[in-house]
């Protein structure tokens, strides 16, 4: 795909914070397709997967009868970013996860729900990214952080709590997750990753 074309990027818009990544993608160019029903996945070449709350979107997905078909578009290499709600459903395992919760997997890594506490312990933070000269302002949201990576993940941010580095920001392939909200800060770094990575596998 050349550069100048504008990649077709979905937003899976079940639930969450689906405007901000929107006017994100837009403002770096992207064509912006909200996606709530399989057919909506035809013809994108990458989507984002938005915070929220990881067990509603779950429920919501097999609603719309979209979780199998979003499963296998991942399997076949559709390029995917999640924040929050978005790197749990990305993970293939869940620490705290409810009975019946699912996700769509792809990423080898190991996540525990709301490691961070509950809403009111909710902060904000500068966070050195791997690659990036300046910090990035993180946001945290009832957010998940990283318990295990496999050996192929590549870890691009990490907090310290309790004496070691739990990270919030991760790399497979071309998965990409933060637990993080780089969607509410104005700072594009994350999302033009995720365009570029989207591009290299358009």
């Amino acid at each position: 795909m050349r550069a100048s074309v504008a990649p077709r990027v979905g937003v899976l818009a079940v639930q969450g914070d689906v405007r901000e990544h929107r006017l994100a993608l837009e403002s770096l160019g992207a064509t912006v397709v909200p996606v709530r029903r399989p057919r909506e996945l035809h013809g994108i070449q990458g989507i984002v997967i938005p915070g929220g709350e990881s067990t509603v979107i779950d429920k919501l997905l097999r609603a719309f009868e979209l979780f199998e078909p979003l499963q296998g578009a991942l399997r076949a290499g559709l390029p995917a970013y999640g924040s929050c709600a978005g790197m749990i459903l990305l993970a293939d395992r869940i620490v705290d996860g409810t009975a019946d919760q699912q996700t769509l997997g792809g990423l080898d890594i190991t996540v525990r729900r709301n490691a961070f506490g509950r809403q009111v312990d909710s902060f904000e933070q500068d966070l050195r990214y791997a690659g990036w000269a300046e910090p990035v302002r993180a946001v945290f949201i009832r957010a998940p952080w990283v318990e295990q990576v496999g050996e192929s993940v590549e870890v691009l941010a990490s907090v310290q709590r309790d004496g070691a580095a739990h990270p919030v920001a991760v790399r497979l392939d071309g998965l990409l997750a933060t637990s993080f909200h780089p969607e509410v800060t104005g700072d594009l770094r994350v999302h033009k990753s995720f365009v570029a990575m989207v591009r290299e596998r358009g």
